[in-house]
């Protein structure tokens, strides 16, 4: 049965760690001996079952990105960054692939306003046993100001954004990885900590298999517009042709 709401288990929900604003909080990752359930591994990287499933009807993963508990994706050496995002996407299409959910998202949470509670890098992979997300995908949302375009892959700054303002995306085909997807994803990231012409401490990164295509959407992370909240309604700034310039002088102009 397809519905349109997933159901969070508050008695769960109770439970989890949280460290991003209590620093006093031991960080459960960095036990890496303690972990349990695990699914994969590759060298630091560990893909694991959630010991907190809040959510109903869904199978639930975290993919730790790294044993370093102050690293960041808009910093890895080019060698694990390529080898995490690989990592990621091939157990996320496994999952997909395997034909028991509805739908499978793939995402990550940085920073207190992304919604995420450890700040240890990670990821999670999500089936979905009775929703499928890509009904309320369309293209557009992907639509936008070409910043940069090679070997396969395509970095853009969306002019019909999902939520609103400010969404960059990363696409490629999905018959094979493209090194360039993941360095363009993480010029956006670092962009968005360390340039970003509001002071940004939070992003997400979502990613979308759609029509043959593989995208990853990196949304600066902001108190949510009260016109979205309330009424659905997406802004787009003015400046989107400055930002995008900006991303080119900054990473593209060497």
């Amino acid at each position: 049965m397809n519905t349109k709401h997933l159901h969070f288990n508050t008695a769960i929900g109770v439970k989890k760690p949280e460290n991003i604003r209590n620093k006093a909080q031991a960080c459960p990752f960095c036990e890496r001996d303690q972990l349990t359930d695990l699914i994969a591994v590759d060298g630091p990287i560990i893909l694991l079952k959630n010991k907190y499933p809040v959510l109903e009807n869904a199978y639930q993963t975290v993919l730790i990105e790294t044993d370093d508990c102050h690293a960041d994706l808009s910093t890895y050496s080019k060698d694990h960054l390529h080898s995490l995002i690989r990592f990621g996407l091939q157990h996320w299409l496994e999952m997909e692939d395997s034909g028991g959910f509805q739908s499978v998202i793939f995402f990550k949470n940085h920073g207190p306003l992304s919604g995420g509670t450890l700040a240890h890098p990670h990821m999670q992979i999500v089936g979905l046993h009775d929703i499928d997300y890509k009904e309320k995908v369309t293209h557009e949302m992907f639509e936008g100001i070409v910043i940069a375009e090679a070997e396969g892959a395509r970095f853009t700054l969306s002019t019909k954004p999902r939520v609103g303002f400010y969404e960059f995306n990363v696409e490629m085909e999905d018959s094979g990885y493209k090194e360039k997807f993941a360095e363009y994803l993480q010029i956006a990231v670092h962009y968005i900590l360390n340039h970003f012409p509001f002071k940004a401490s939070s992003y997400n990164v979502f990613f979308h298999h759609i029509d043959d295509k593989i995208y990853a959407k990196i949304v600066s992370r902001f108190v949510t517009t009260p016109l979205y909240i309330g009424y659905g309604i997406p802004q787009v700034p003015n400046n989107l042709e400055w930002m995008a310039g900006e991303v080119r002088r900054l990473y593209f102009s060497m």
